[in-house]
C-alpha cells in the first residue's frame, strides 16, 4: 500500500526527523509527516506508539526534541498556540472551578474563544453553569472540556483520545458534538486507538509504530486497495508490524 506524500501547499503541519527520547526510551523515531488541511485526521496507534508524544509537541506542551515541525508555516511558540484548539485525555480544569469559571477562563486567555457559542453548547447539553466540575461524571466533564475546546475558531483542532473509557451513547454524542461544532476550513486531529469508533469520520489516517510512521495514506484510498474497513487493515498492521 502506498504512502500519500501531501504538497506543503496543501498541508498545516509539517514535520522533519521529529526525535523524542525520555532518558533512553526513544518515543518518536526520524518522523516525517504532513498533515493536510481542512481534513479530519487520525492519528491512529495502540498504547505506546507516540501519539501522545507527537500531540503534546504540535500542542507545546513539550518542547525539547529534535527536528523540524511548522504549524501553518511558523515554528511551535505563541503565534502557534493560537491557532490549536486541544483537548488533552484527561480533565485539565480545576475540580473546584465552576461551569462560569471555565467560561470565564477561556473567554479571557483566549482571543478566538466564542463565549456565547460555549454557553449555548453546554446550556444545550443540560449542564448547570453553577456546577462545580468535581460535580460531574467523567462523561460530563468530556463533554464540558469538549464544547469549550470547538467554542474556539481555530485552525486545528486536537483530540486526544476524546472517547476512551466513555459509554457508546457518549461517544456518539462527542462525535456528532464535533462534526456540528468545528469550522469547516480547520484541520482535525484525532489521536486514538478506537479505531471502529472513529473510522467512518476520517478522510485521512496515520498508523504510528514504536515511535515511526508506519502508514499515511487517504482512509478511502485504504479501503480501496486493502478491499477492508480501516479497523480490519489497523488490526493487520499491529499485528504484523515489527516490535523492535
Amino acid at each position: 500500500m502506498n504512502n500519500q506524500n501531501i504538497n506543503e501547499e496543501n498541508s498545516i503541519i509539517e514535520i522533519k526527523s521529529l526525535t523524542k527520547f525520555y532518558g533512553k526510551f526513544k518515543a518518536l523515531d526520524q518522523v516525517d509527516l504532513s498533515f493536510p488541511k481542512g481534513k479530519i485526521i487520525g492519528l491512529l496507534g495502540p498504547n505506546g506508539s507516540g501519539k501522545t508524544t507527537l500531540i503534546k509537541i504540535i500542542t507545546g506542551l513539550l518542547k525539547q526534541y529534535q527536528g523540524e515541525i511548522l504549524i501553518d508555516g511558523k515554528q511551535i511558540g505563541i503565534d502557534t498556540k493560537k491557532i490549536v484548539s486541544y483537548l488533552p485525555d484527561r480533565n485539565c480544569l480545576p475540580d473546584n472551578w465552576t461551569v462560569e469559571k471555565a467560561l470565564t477562563y477561556f473567554k479571557t486567555f483566549f482571543p478566538d474563544f466564542e463565549y456565547d457559542k460555549a454557553k449555548n453548547l453546554i446550556s444545550q447539553l443540560g449542564i448547570d453553569l453553577s456546577k462545580k466540575f468535581k460535580e460531574f461524571s467523567k462523561g460530563t466533564k468530556e463533554k464540558l472540556q469538549l464544547s469549550l475546546v470547538l467554542s474556539r475558531n481555530a485552525k486545528i483542532y486536537v483530540f486526544d483520545e476524546p472517547i476512551a473509557g466513555v459509554d457508546p451513547a457518549a461517544r456518539d454524542l462527542i462525535f456528532n458534538l464535533i462534526l456540528n461544532n468545528y469550522h469547516r476550513d480547520s484541520t482535525i486531529i484525532i489521536c486514538t486507538h478506537l479505531i471502529s469508533e472513529v473510522e467512518e469520520i476520517l478522510d485521512y489516517a496515520i498508523f504510528l509504530n514504536r515511535g515511526k510512521v508506519y502508514l499515511r495514506e487517504y482512509v478511502d484510498k485504504i479501503k480501496e486497495s486493502s478491499g477492508k474497513s480501516l479497523n480490519e487493515v489497523f488490526k493487520e498492521v499491529y499485528r504484523c508490524a515489527p516490535i523492535n
